[in-house]
């Protein structure tokens, strides 16, 4: 019924682009936000840098937490600033994604509501775990706060001091916190980096969620999802409630 190894009995769910249709929300104020800040730019090579795009959303911030990700991006356009530019970025970010969820509100999947009722229904523990610091607000406006026994997000990995994605820390969190170790646990994950946190948590299943393609369509970021460590890729939750998912070639077994 849910696609998981009778041995799970724990969930760890990313939020954004897992749950919710939120990681669309990111990247749309990622992309104002560092579009305003290179216009007009000049890189440490002296060349004006390229304009953010989807496929740096994908490389360099999904996933992340918010300081690394702005590191990873403006890192890759040979951009150096100081830690008060990183903290302004930030908190532009942020602003312009509460302005964007309170006139647009939240969208949960269909597909991850009835997979979320399934899991609690099978008896699974159910936990959130978001390098977002919103975790807490956006679960509330997407109405899934009910099922979360657990959330591990942005505010507890900085007042832990954890490691962000691709490190697994946050999930090793989530699990401690539900009372099982990786080996009883399942990861739903959108972001590379965070199938790669999975994987390194040697987590007994990392479901790799590919958001970008249609229904049937593969698509190159389901590759890179499986290359991170995914044992399953599938483009709809879905797929493991009716057991037409498959392990990617080269999956760990």
């Amino acid at each position: 019924m849910l696609g998981l190894d009778d041995s799970i009995t724990v969930a760890l769910f990313d939020l954004d682009g897992v749950l919710t249709d939120t990681a669309s929300v990111h990247m749309t104020a990622w992309t104002e936000t560092f579009n305003e800040f290179l216009a007009g730019a000049v890189d440490d090579n002296g060349d004006a840098p390229a304009p953010f795009t989807p496929a740096d959303y994908l490389a360099h911030v999904d996933g992340r937490p918010r300081e690394d990700g702005i590191n990873g991006f403006l890192g890759a356009r040979h951009l150096t600033v100081d830690r008060e530019t990183v903290d302004r970025l930030a908190a532009d970010k942020n602003a312009r994604f509460l302005a964007i969820l309170d006139r647009d509100g939240v969208t949960p999947y269909p597909d991850a509501v009835a997979y979320l009722h399934a899991a609690r229904d099978a008896g699974l523990g159910i936990a959130v775990v978001t390098s977002s610091r919103n975790g807490g607000p956006v679960l509330e406006a997407a109405g899934l706060s009910e099922f979360v026994a657990v959330r591990v997000d942005g505010n507890v990995i900085v007042e832990r001091g954890l490691a962000g994605k691709p490190a697994p820390d946050s999930f090793l969190l989530g699990a401690e916190l539900m009372g099982v170790g990786p080996a009883q646990a399942a990861v739903f994950e959108d972001a590379v980096s965070g199938v790669a946190a999975g994987a390194a948590g040697d987590f007994a299943t990392v479901v790799g969620v590919d958001r970008t393609a249609g229904e049937t369509q593969p698509s190159a970021h389901a590759a890179a999802l499986a290359g991170a460590g995914a044992t399953v890729v599938v483009t709809s939750l879905d797929q493991l409630r009716t057991g037409t998912a498959d392990s990617p070639e080269g999956a760990p077994q």
